[in-house]
């Protein structure tokens, strides 16, 4: 709804806008002028951000191949491994993310439907599913396991271990999930961003391409760690 400029003189022009446009942000939005049109924006961004993720993904499988080939050389390391994991912060981990999963998607159905409240609240949830996944890893699984020797390599030194090549079930273990907690903060750093400017209504019906971009590497580290989950918790 177009206001008047309380700042300014006599009534407001109706011709050329060369002074302060009171529209949302969403709304007085313009495509870079490398981009046709906004639509043409929003397809070659979408097409960049599925390139990147095709990345992660070629990064997570190389991580699962390592993972069958190193279970298969020395299958009672990673027998013996698996028991020392708690499945209840894994399964509370999973829980979060699936949670996570959601809201991220009702946000940017919340930024299609110019549904500005709902949109700022699924964020925030989002960002505090994201922290409460990286609270559990750090409180119930990283720190203990630090405290008792359960390292990667070398670094290891937990005197209770069966098997001599337990380190290398650590290594994997402290790979993968470490590698998701990486993109698990790159998730906050970038939904954080997404609040900030949700907060200034820089979203809406015609413009929600960062969010969508966003919802899609956030549903990707939610499917790595569907796998991890299993793989590294269940499977024994």
């Amino acid at each position: 709804m177009a206001t008047i400029d309380t700042h300014q003189h006599g009534a407001p022009s109706t011709g050329p806008s060369t002074g302060f446009d009171s529209r949302p942000y969403h709304e007085r939005y313009k495509a870079a002028s490398h981009f046709r049109d906004r639509e043409h924006e929003f397809d070659a961004v979408k097409m960049g951000v599925w390139l990147f993720l095709s990345t992660e993904v070629l990064l997570f499988s190389g991580m699962f191949v390592a993972y069958a080939v190193l279970r298969f050389l020395h299958p009672e390391a990673f027998v013996n491994g698996s028991h020392y994991l708690d499945r209840i912060p894994g399964l509370a981990n999973t829980i979060v993310l699936l949670l996570s999963s959601y809201t991220i998607a009702s946000a940017v159905r919340n930024a299609q439907l110019g549904q500005f409240g709902k949109l700022k609240l699924n964020l925030l949830i989002t960002n505090l599913c994201a922290i409460a996944f990286l609270l559990i890893k750090f409180i119930f699984e990283y720190g203990p396991k630090i405290a008792q020797g359960k390292l990667p390599g070398k670094l290891f030194h937990y005197p209770g271990a069966h098997d001599p090549s337990e380190p290398l079930w650590w290594g994997i273990y402290w790979a993968a999930t470490g590698i998701h907690a990486t993109h698990v903060i790159g998730g906050i750093i970038m939904i954080s961003w997404l609040l900030v400017r949700a907060n200034k209504r820089h979203f809406g019906p015609t413009h929600y391409t960062a969010i969508e971009g966003v919802a899609l590497y956030w549903h990707i580290v939610d499917i790595v760690w569907i796998f991890l989950f299993p793989l590294l918790y269940l499977i024994h």
